[in-house]
């Protein structure tokens, strides 16, 4: 049972205190669509995305927010919003940590009479103080858990007139002062560590509500479900927590509804009871035939609760799902009675262009990326997520392992550890009704070594222990687990190792015994975070020759700083070519190694789409995380079809190499092309002629035995692979030139225009640079780094974190693309390399 939490209350002390704000979350489902069109209930929920002005650095205090217009000059903006948008992953220097200060004035009109006027922030970094006027209202440390500030009484209190925080010339806008204060400056005491390996971004980077709810409403609605055996029965408890800040003694009355997929309806009660103080079942009942929720049917159950009082009425809405999980020692998992292999992914809130401040509908369409990817398993890395992750997983159908971001850190000080409580408390009781949730994480990295205050084995167990009783306490339902500690692995329930065979050590050849000999050091093994980075764009003909250097025998985790880019031993992460087809090589045998495994729960690759970190300067493209499948602006790579054959149920095939314009070998060369699919068997045209059919075999690798080896012609060749599957035709082809040419020493960049586009009235021009030799010939292995610039009126569109989006990149066989926006008139843009002249286009 889950103990009341309290709002920060209007001119509460800097002393952060969170709530649950499960109701206030879950109105917002019902009143507003995924565009953010209001669907009903609007005059008890507005979302604040206009009428923003941001200001980045620091000021003298809240009333130079509104005093100062000549020195502190504010930009419109639009929420969500993150204020490292665009300097997440600059090639040239750090991002920026520090204060960023919002302001935007309210239009107040509460429907309640007695009502109270709420501020509901689903997230903000990392730590933030809200004004009204010149007045605190409260102040938040954590940059992923939902918080609400209750600011009735200084919205009362504010006499507008003659408020200090009136601008003092101009006409003022009508409604209420308000300003936010952000920091994501660098902190030892707050969680996650300034040294962890992503961006810790800072803004109010996701929805701000102004929020109605009657004198007394409900704070949190909990929807309990137990079920005994996974075909059985199941007993669903209703557990409620009411906010009645002016402590009313009046009955209140309750009707709940539960309503099943369909809409009709399993349960109707009614309850009149006087106000409580501490979570109360509001009402118990069975469902006989309970329709369980999983990956292939995510049936969800909507709880409707409205509560009347003599301040009016106030429905909430809680969605959840019935389902039966078991992890099974030494086993694998099980859901709903059978066995589910868990196949999963990961993700950071980061997108090209938005940073944290990701909008909706991107979201949206990433999620599903994840799905049709075939996934059924995701890990929240490294903090609690929007609560609208959450809700695609509960529609999708995709399992969840959220945490806390204790993330690279010792054991801090009391602030240190009460925050990691709170997030942990926070992150439970605002996602405990989604069904998607089976595992609760409680750290990450935490055996780092070099952390602040130190890596302390015995006081990192001590407080790994606390929090797993916690967790339990406050959800005995669903498991904890962690990731890399290995001294403290004996205390959650489910346990990862760090596996990363192939990528930071051995080869991947290694995985199965590497996740055979970690099965017997824990009760209940996955495996989450493995992989191998790759370079959008660059291909190779040889991508397995470092192999050759690597020693075997030493065990497959990255043992410390493995991951760093020099030093220590050989290793692929280090001294191999980073390529979009030794990924591709890697994440096949490990699919194919863990689909034979009876015992195996499941595991979660390292990452679906590539992420800033302040960590990895020296990457191909500088501060970015390249291990995902997607890049950072959701540009499928290669590897994604790799899992899709493997994961997916709808039909699909794919030629590797969309990405691949110009392969290389001698003239009658023997060339391997490998076609990634999940249907039975596929038939490859070359240049018009059958290369034969081929059946698929999961285990027959690369590519499940669909790879023929065939000669190409020099210069242009086409390829064609149709596929069936069940009867189904699916069809993929490409085309690409052979180069025959072998190239000497790079002697030259040359830049050229590429291609001229119009988006939204912007018109852009994408240019090309590629690196030749003395005699014109395309150096196809070419990795050197790049920079662009450009003069006069154009603007380079970069620091995307993408190979054609950034200044600074690394060439991709021997070529790089970069994108400007024209603004009119000419320009010239300049590419230059080390050692060699650099190259202009004008653009007119």
């Amino acid at each position: 049972m889950h103990s009341r939490r309290q709002f920060i209350k209007s001119g509460a002390s800097v002393a952060a205190v969170a709530i649950l704000p499960s109701p206030f979350l879950r109105a917002s489902i019902a009143t507003m669509t995924e565009a953010g069109q209001s669907t009903g209930q609007s005059n008890s929920r507005h979302r604040l995305s206009t009428g923003w002005e941001f200001l980045r650095g620091s000021l003298g205090g809240p009333w130079e927010v509104w005093n100062s217009d000549e020195v502190a000059v504010f930009e419109p903006v639009t929420m969500p919003h993150c204020f490292n948008a665009y300097d997440g992953c600059d090639p040239d220097v750090p991002y920026y940590r520090g204060n960023g200060w919002y302001k935007t004035y309210v239009k107040t009109a509460n429907p309640y009479k007695n009502g109270r006027t709420l501020l509901h922030f689903e997230g903000a970094g990392q730590t933030t103080s809200v004004y009204v006027g010149d007045k605190l209202a409260g102040v938040h440390t954590g940059g992923y858990d939902e918080f609400v500030l209750d600011i009735t009484d200084l919205v009362a209190s504010l006499e507008l007139a003659e408020t200090s925080a009136a601008p003092t010339t101009g006409k003022r806008p009508e409604g209420v002062p308000i300003a936010v204060l952000c920091d994501n400056s660098r902190d030892l005491d707050r969680i996650p560590s300034d040294l962890s390996d992503f961006s810790i971004y800072g803004g109010l980077y996701r929805h701000v509500h102004l929020v109605y709810v009657p004198n007394i409403s409900l704070e949190t609605v909990h929807v309990q479900t137990t079920q005994d055996s996974p075909k059985g029965a199941v007993e669903v408890s209703i557990v409620g927590t009411l906010y009645n800040p002016t402590h009313s003694t009046e009955a209140v009355k309750l009707a709940v509804q539960v309503l099943n997929a369909r809409g009709e309806a399993v349960h109707h009660s009614t309850h009149t009871l006087k106000p409580w103080d501490e979570a109360t079942e509001i009402v118990s009942f069975r469902i006989a035939k309970p329709e369980t929720w999983s990956p292939a049917t995510p049936h969800l159950y909507e709880c409707r609760v409205t509560l009347s009082g003599a301040d009016g009425e106030y429905v909430t809405h809680e969605q959840f799902g019935v389902r039966h999980t078991e992890f099974v020692e030494h086993g694998p998992f099980k859901l709903n009675g059978e066995r589910l292999l868990l196949r999963g992914t990961h993700r950071h809130e980061d997108h090209a262009g938005y940073a944290a401040a990701m909008p909706d509908d991107l979201l949206a369409q990433e999620m599903h990326l994840i799905k049709k990817m075939g996934a059924n398993f995701i890990r929240l890395a490294h903090y609690q997520q929007s609560g609208r992750v959450l809700e695609h997983c509960d529609r999708l159908g995709i399992l969840v392992w959220e945490e806390i971001p204790w993330c690279r850190g010792g054991v801090g000080n009391e602030m240190f550890k009460e925050m990691a409580r709170r997030t942990l408390h926070n992150m439970i009781g605002q996602h405990y009704n989604h069904p998607s949730v089976v595992l609760w994480g409680l750290g990450n990295e935490d055996d780092w070594p070099n952390e602040y205050p130190e890596t302390n084995v015995e006081n990192i167990r001590e407080f790994m222990q606390e929090l797993n009783t916690l967790s339990h306490d406050l959800d005995p339902s669903r498991m904890t687990t962690i990731r890399r500690c290995d001294f403290a692995r004996d205390i959650p329930d489910v346990y990862s190792p760090s596996i990363w065979a192939g990528w930071y050590r051995g080869t991947y050849q290694e995985y199965q015994k590497s996740l055979e000999t970690e099965r017997e050091r824990v009760k209940r093994l996955i495996h989450v975070e493995w992989g191998a980075d790759s370079h959008a764009g660059r291909h190779s003909e040889n991508p397995d020759k470092v192999v050759a250097k690597i020693a075997t025998g030493r065990g497959s985790d990255e043992r410390g700083l493995d991951y760093l880019p020099s030093g220590g031993q050989s290793r692929v992460s280090k001294d191999g070519d980073w390529s979009e087809t030794y990924a591709c090589n890697l994440f096949d045998w490990y699919l194919k190694v863990q689909e034979t495994l009876p015992w195996f729960t499941g595991s979660a690759q390292w990452v679906f789409k590539d992420f800033t970190t302040p960590l990895r300067v020296e990457n191909p493209v500088p501060r970015v995380n390249q291990k995902g499948v997607i890049q950072r602006d959701m540009t499928l790579k290669e590897s994604y079809f790799v899992f899709q054959s493997y994961w997916a149920d709808e039909p699909m095939v794919h030629i590797y190499g969309h990405t691949w314009p110009v392969r290389w070998g001698d003239a009658d060369e023997m060339k391997m092309v490998k076609v990634y699919s999940n249907c039975e068997q596929a038939e490859l045209f070359i240049n018009g002629k059958s290369a034969g059919v081929k059946q698929r075999d999961s285990q027959d690798f690369p590519a499940a035995g669909l790879r023929w080896s065939n000669v190409f012609a020099p210069g242009k060749n086409h390829l064609k692979v149709i596929a069936t599957k069940h009867g189904k035709r699916v069809v993929d082809e490409i085309e690409f030139i052979y180069q025959i040419e072998k190239w000497g020493a790079p002697a030259k960049l040359i830049l050229t225009e590429k291609s001229r586009a119009t988006t939204q009235g912007k018109d852009t021009v994408t240019l090309e640079a590629k690196l030749y030799d003395e005699k014109n010939v395309l150096c196809l292995e070419a990795r050197s780094q790049v920079r662009f610039s450009v003069a006069c009126r154009a603007t380079l569109i970069d620091n995307q974190g993408t190979t054609r989006g950034s200044r600074v990149v690394q060439l991709y066989n021997g070529r790089a693309e970069i994108t400007l926006q024209r603004n009119g008139g000419s320009s010239t843009v300049a590419v230059t390399t080390e050692g060699l002249p650099s190259s202009f286009c004008l653009i007119n």
